[in-house]
């Protein structure tokens, strides 16, 4: 069956359509060689084919530059992406080393506020202790100041029962003439 449709085709090919000399008008195949070469002239004497080489060789110029660009554009791209990768990380550093210096800085002033209230602290306890020493000495002097009125009080009443007036007199003498000395 296959060598029965090859056969056929072959039969059927437009060669075979032409029946006669060649070399003649009526002959199908001389015509279209005669079209054909006539056209082929026009196109040559038209100078065609060196437009269309022309055209082509200009083309062919055309996309080299634009991919010489394209190269270009592709280097300076890579460039700057590679100088905003550079950027970015110098950004994220920095980022970094300001996260950690105020992380120090926060830990330093906890702790200088730490020191601080302790200080105070220490300042009041202090002041505490000092009000608590100055009323403690408060005590102690009111405590003796009522001693000595107290004392004062009993050896006044003790010295009037025992003493008479004429020996208060003297007593009274004997004291002015005590001052009288130790101020000369």
């Amino acid at each position: 069956m296959k060598k029965l449709s090859i056969l056929a085709v072959l039969a059927a090919s437009p060669a075979m359509a032409a029946t006669g000399p060649f070399l003649s008008l009526s002959n199908t195949n001389f015509i279209v060689t005669l079209a054909f070469l006539i056209f082929m002239g026009i196109l040559l004497y038209a100078k065609v084919p060196g437009r269309v080489l022309g055209m082509l060789d200009k083309r062919s110029v055309q996309i080299r530059t634009e991919l010489e660009e394209a190269r270009a554009l592709r280097e300076e791209a890579r460039t700057i992406l590679a100088s905003y990768d550079r950027k970015q990380k110098e950004v994220q550093e920095q980022a970094a080393r300001i996260v950690a210096s105020a992380r120090d800085e926060a830990q330093a002033a906890a702790e200088q506020a730490k020191a601080d209230l302790r200080a105070s602290i220490a300042r009041r306890l202090a002041a505490a202790e000092d009000q608590i020493a100055s009323a403690e000495a408060g005590a102690v002097r009111a405590i003796r100041e009522q001693a000595v009125s107290v004392a004062v009080a009993a050896a006044a009443d003790l010295l009037s029962r025992q003493m008479t007036p004429a020996a208060a007199s003297a007593s009274i003498d004997e004291s002015i003439k005590e001052v009288e000395a130790r101020f000369h």
